[in-house]
């Protein structure tokens, strides 16, 4: 099968291995990757921050950089979630309104790809640890992404998944959430943290970077010994 693979800013410019585990991951099933290297951003940022003009102009270019009938595949629910529930707004009675619905229906976040499309839910890799994983509030409630990753990580072999209190919750990140009320934010991550430790995980694992870099940054700050990964480098981990 060949996919499209979208690569979002957090991805590109801060945690590129993700990237790569992701090809390594869908390679290893079968799959014919194609990277469109004109690909930018999904626009989210300056929806987020009021900018709807803007964005549109940012969302136009996505439209047309990932036209065609291919599936796309992406290391992100948040950005998945943002193209299928906020395109359909922007684009509205326009020109490209059953274009935009489309591209909605063929855009997939990696575990639900692997676990849906592809039927796939053990990719042969191996972590020694204990993991616990965290749900984004854009897998969870965006994409309704709850099971697939857990399917997934359930076949990682060495791995001990543990499920820890209020793993739905919020980690605070939010975006420009974290930046408009960073208080409220810190003390949402460190309640995540805490819950993520009392199960004496290793591991952090969530599908997006966001929450992660965000978590990250409290658990380094606290000199904390759990290490964050996103689901992608798990998946590509041990061959």
């Amino acid at each position: 099968m060949e996919v499209q693979i979208f690569i979002p800013c957090f991805i590109d410019q801060l945690y590129p291995s993700v990237g790569f585990n992701m090809v390594k991951v869908l390679e290893k099933v079968g799959c014919t990757v194609r990277y469109n290297t004109e690909q930018t951003c999904c626009g989210q940022p300056a929806y987020n921050a009021g900018f709807w003009g803007e964005a549109k102009d940012v969302c136009s270019k996505f439209v047309k950089d990932f036209s065609g009938s291919g599936y796309i595949v992406a290391p992100s629910a948040s950005c998945v979630g943002f193209v299928r529930n906020y395109y359909p707004t922007l684009f509205d009675n326009s020109s490209v309104h059953n274009e935009v619905k489309e591209l909605g229906e063929r855009i997939f976040e990696l575990s639900e790809f692997l676990v849906h499309i592809l039927k796939v839910e053990d990719v042969g890799a191996t972590l020694e640890g204990k993991a616990t994983y965290h749900d984004s509030c854009a897998a969870l409630r965006e994409c309704v992404i709850k099971e697939e990753p857990r399917k997934l990580l359930k076949h990682v072999k060495g791995l001990d998944l543990q499920e820890m209190k209020d793993t739905s919750t919020c980690c605070g990140f939010g975006g420009t959430f974290a930046v408009k009320f960073d208080p409220i934010s810190i003390a949402m991550a460190d309640q995540k943290i805490t819950n993520a430790n009392a199960t004496e995980a290793d591991y952090l694992i969530s599908t997006d970077t966001s929450c992660l870099m965000h978590l990250d940054g409290r658990i380094k700050n606290k000199q904390g010994t759990l290490k964050v990964m996103h689901l992608a480098d798990v998946l590509a981990s041990g061959w």
